[in-house]
């Protein structure tokens, strides 16, 4: 029988052990509450959050002071301009890899809920902006 992605996050989430689970798991239902299309799964030994059938959002949670949610295109590298950011961010949240891929960074639940307006805007920003 195969185990549906939420089904597989919850039970890498069960069996995670990481100081900042807590906030993690914060993090995850604030993305799930973005859009009903958001569905997860476990990708990269870590959750990943996809979009209109495309990985979109994943989890890095290798630091234990921190995690990030990284925000990418998909697997597969799309030819995009160079130069110009997928988006304009005028949150401050993201941190810019390259034109199509950034990272938020979270260290405690305080910093968590005072971004969780933030990230709710860049979320719903980075799919619409992904999927174009």
């Amino acid at each position: 029988m195969v185990r549906s992605g939420h089904d597989q996050v919850s039970e890498f989430m069960s069996k995670l052990e990481h100081p900042l689970k807590q906030e993690i798991e914060e993090v995850r239902s604030i993305i799930l509450g973005v859009h009903p299309e958001i569905s997860e799964h476990i990708k990269w030994n870590a959750p990943s959050y996809c979009y209109q059938g495309e990985d979109r959002l994943t989890f890095h949670l290798r630091g234990k002071d921190h995690f990030q949610l990284v925000f990418h295109c998909g697997a597969k590298v799309k030819e995009r301009a160079e130069g110009n950011p997928l988006l304009e961010d005028h949150t401050g949240l993201l941190q810019w890899k390259g034109n199509d891929r950034a990272i938020a960074r979270f260290t405690d639940m305080e910093d968590v809920m005072a971004k969780k307006r933030q990230l709710t805007e860049v979320i719903i920003k980075w799919l619409d902006a992904a999927s174009s």
